[in-house]
């Protein structure tokens, strides 16, 4: 049967007009290596293509293909039968075809509502977002997945798994004829994974054409109509699901007969090496107890959530327990953090191996060190002869498929890249070995290899903790199991007798069978109240609970705190003449402090700013002093233009030349400062040889307010209606919360950068002709020095340095705390050198406090979803 199938993927089954779409005769080359070859399958509407493969087989090619991401070298992409050239991720949304992602393309900054309709935002007959509509089509599509979350959360709050419902949540949200689903049950618990399952059986019956991409063979099987088996970039075979025994395909994914999924295991030993009596945390867990034994492989089993992966982190010392004991080798032990538990022999493989695992840009050599680093150095340096020595016995027992050590492992399959984050914990030579799917994401072959490695030591004596989603890897794995249910312990059975009916009975409540049995049923009808939904404006849904705790409420209180003694020590503070002159300050500050945090929510910074206000300012001063009839209009322009000049010029930069804004604006900074200075050749412009207009241009007030403060209101007012209420400001804060993610799904990444920087640039114009005007005599010094004062006012005003964070409100507050602090600092007669050390101390604190109200938040989301 095997030679048949294969001989069938090479004769070239594609159909013209059989398939909404389709790969015919696909080759595809990165850098001399074929990534793929001949790929030539279809995708039928109201039907599911599995497409099976080890990693690195070729699978991603493919739906990087369908998807835009990438073009093919030879032959073509086709939808319905017509040959189409995707030249991006928007090519492909725009015509029908949704991609639900390996790893969430999300962005854990921006709101779920945002998440799930990014890319495609409604917009109202003024051409603003359609804020209602979002939230509504949300909350509808949240309850179709069966994800129960506030449509108006932070992303970065939910859990792993809720983010992948809420990635299938938007792929959905597209009405797309073609969906493709790449490993969209990796992070998911059964329950969740029933789910997306009956969601799929009601888009087979609305005609929608699937592929299913995923290394669950049980999952494969349920789902899919046809199978596409893909080996070292080749199709190797083609067939009806009902033609071909996953036997079969396991052995065309790997070229040769494959073993057991799951090896003999050796009976545990008598001794105990891990005991845990009455453990529980507050929110998590309550009285979990057992006994590990040498050799023995402890699987806990349950939903996620239902607190397998928290008693791991307790027993990792990542949490305290609020109650009971955990000892070793007879010794009771308090963890108070993951390096205690490390010291006392616990080694513990995280479920987030992208994230928590491993450093995707260091070396194999580098990953596998880092948990012995210390002893890995020699009178305080690293010795690579250490290293090795500590890591090299655990990296070849992983038998590692690599080129050389120093090969960032990044370039390692999934498979690999398990296999190295074992190793650095054998490097460690753990008592206790806590692994959360070990095997997830990894194809079946590399599945093979690591249960391997896990059997083998626990024959060598070692207590290893398993925690899986995946039934048949819990029930052939290990010797016994721990069912997890809301918290406790509601079941202890032997490997041997535990079978998925009464593991699953364990896991889930009665209410909960009858909700699953049910699942199809409401799926069907929360698919019609989408449809609903979205041509029903009245539809809102409920607004979560806003946090008391917030960073703008700490700021007002500290310049509150700053301004009552410094007025007790001098009533200057408050007077009328001393606030007239914080508030011209203050709008100097903002207008570009606003384009700053611009740059910054990109995840980039701009170290230019003061010296394109330098010579902005100096430009438009000294064309009015050549061309004394030159209209005040005309200066401003000339500033704004200078300064749209050099933001356009550090945008190129970063974007065309690749080159990280850090270096490129340190450059530039100099490069515009020095310019300023040739021009200037030592003149200074004075009071005397501008007109008395343009002087007074920023003296001028309206109702006791300075004009310059209302123009730079209206300038922040208008650029937070940007920000909030057009796409391309949601996407702006989308590019620096993930960049990746953000040119995934389509969005022009480099031109709203570039944008950005013009922006910024642009105010920045704006700002020196207004600073020539209100302090009169210019020269080539102009702000010198100021770009310190800008960058601590947008980070202590919230915007984060990581990017995808900051809003308006923020570094108006963030930029009146400086100037408080430096006006206080200066009535009370506190030596002006200090005040430099004092910014840098109020940058260091902000960053400080922003850590953590982060951590803060997480921890109650995570609490209130273990509740």
């Amino acid at each position: 049967m095997l030679d048949g199938l294969q001989q069938a993927a090479g004769a070239g089954h594609v159909r013209d007009g059989a398939g909404a779409a389709s790969l015919a005769n696909v080759r595809k080359v990165f850098g001399g290596v074929v990534a793929l070859a001949h790929a030539d399958f279809e995708l039928r509407p109201g039907e599911v293509l599995a497409l099976l493969g080890e990693n690195g087989a070729g699978k991603s090619t493919c739906v990087k293909m369908l998807a835009g991401v990438h073009r093919p070298d030879e032959g073509s992409v086709r939808l319905d039968g017509k040959d189409v050239v995707l030249r991006s991720p928007h090519d492909a949304l725009a015509n029908g075809i949704a991609v639900m992602h390996q790893h969430p393309g999300l962005f854990p900054d921006l709101t779920v509502a945002e998440n799930i309709a990014i890319g495609h935002m409604p917009l109202t007959r003024l051409k603003q977002l359609d804020q209602r509509r979002i939230e509504a089509d949300a909350a509808r599509l949240l309850q179709v997945v069966g994800l129960d979350c506030a449509p108006r959360r932070s992303l970065g709050l939910l859990r792993s798994s809720e983010q992948q419902l809420v990635e299938v949540a938007r792929a959905l949200s597209v009405d797309a004829r073609v969906l493709i689903m790449d490993e969209p049950t990796a992070a998911l618990s059964r329950g969740e994974v029933e789910r997306l399952f009956a969601v799929v059986e009601q888009l087979k019956k609305r005609g929608v054409a699937m592929m299913f991409v995923g290394h669950r063979m049980e999952e494969i099987y349920r789902i899919a109509d046809r199978v596409v088996v893909l080996r070292d970039g080749r199709q190797v075979g083609m067939a009806p699901i009902g033609d071909l025994s996953p036997a079969d395909a396991v052995t065309m994914m790997v070229g040769r007969e494959l073993g057991t999924l799951y090896p003999t295991l050796d009976p545990p030993r008598d001794t105990i090496v891990l005991q845990a009596d009455g453990l529980s945390r507050r929110g998590a867990f309550t009285d979990v107890s057992f006994d590990l034994h040498a050799g023995q492989i402890l699987g806990f089993g349950g939903l996620v959530g239902s607190g397998r992966t928290e008693v791991a982190r307790v027993l990792f010392g990542i949490d305290q327990p609020t109650a009971g004991t955990i000892a070793i080798d007879g010794v009771r032990h308090a963890f108070r953090s993951a390096g205690a538990a490390m010291q006392a022999g616990v080694g513990y493989v995280s479920e987030d191996r992208l994230g928590q695992s491993l450093v995707m840009d260091f070396s194999i050599l580098d990953n596998a060190s880092l948990t012995v680093l210390r002893q890995a150095a020699r009178h305080g340096l690293i010795s690579r002869d250490r290293e090795l020595a500590l890591v090299e016995q655990p990296l070849d027992r992983m038998n590692l498929r690599f080129s050389s050590y120093d090969q960032p492992v990044s370039t390692l399959s999934g498979g690999n890249q398990q296999k190295v984050v074992l190793a650095k914990w054998l490097a460690t030579a753990p008592r206790v070995l806590i692994l959360d799917e070990p095997t997830q994401g990894i194809d079946v072959n590399a599945k093979a290899e690591v249960h391997a490695i896990i059997a083998d030591l626990a024959r060598g004596g070692m207590a290893i903790i398993l925690i899986s989603s995946e039934m048949p890897e819990l029930l052939g794995m290990c010797h016994d199991i721990l069912v997890f249910r809301e918290g406790h312990v509601s079941a202890r059975m032997q490997g041997k007798d535990a079978t998925q009916q009464s593991v699953l009975l364990a896991a889930t409540d009665a209410a909960g069978a009858a909700r699953k049995t049910s699942a199809a049923d409401a799926v069907a009808g929360a698919t019609d109240a989408v449809q609903a939904a979205r041509h029903d404006p009245a539809v809102r849904p409920p607004a979560p609970r806003r946090s008391l705790f917030r960073r703008e409420f700490g700021l007002v209180a500290a310049i509150v705190a700053m301004i009552v003694p410094a007025t007790l020590i001098n009533p200057r503070m408050l007077s009328l003449a001393n606030i007239d002159a914080v508030a011209m300050d203050l709008a100097l500050l903002i207008i570009v402090a606003a384009g700053q945090m611009l740059v910054m929510i990109t995840r980039n910074i701009d170290l230019s700013v003061a010296s394109v206000i330098g010579l902005s300012a100096y430009l438009c001063a000294d064309a009015l002093h050549r061309f004394p009839g030159l209209p005040l209009a005309g200066a401003v322009a000339i500033a704004g233009l200078v300064g749209l000049g050099c933001g356009i010029v550090n945008g190129l930069v970063v974007t065309r030349g690749r080159v990280p804004s850090i270096v490129v604006t340190l450059g530039t900074l100099s490069l515009y400062r020095g310019l300023c200075s040739m021009i200037a050749g030592g003149r200074q412009i004075s009071t005397e040889q501008v007109p008395q207009a343009w002087l007074d241009m920023t003296a001028i007030h309206v109702l006791g307010i300075p004009v310059i403060l209302i123009a730079a209101a209206v300038a922040l007012a208008l650029l937070a209606a940007i920000l909030q209420r057009l796409p391309q400001g949601r996407e702006l804060f989308a590019v620096g919360s993930n960049p990746a993610g953000a040119r995934l799904i389509g969005i022009s990444s480099d031109r709203l950068v570039l944008g950005a920087f013009a922006c910024a640039g642009l105010l920045a114009g704006l700002d020196g002709a207004l600073w020539a005007s209100r302090y009169a005599t210019v020269d080539a010094r102009v702000a010198s020095g100021y770009e310190l004062t800008v960058i601590a006012a947008v980070v202590v005003g919230g915007t984060a340095i990581r990017g995808g964070a900051g809003t308006i409100t923020g570094i108006v507050l963030g930029a009146l705390m400086l100037l408080v602090i430096q006006n206080g600092l200066t009535l009370v007669r506190v030596n002006p050198l200090w005040l430099q050390g004092v910014y840098g101390l109020v940058i260091v604190l902000a960053i400080s406090l922003d850590a953590f109200v982060s951590r803060r938040a997480l921890r109650s989301v995570t609490e209130r979803t273990a509740r």
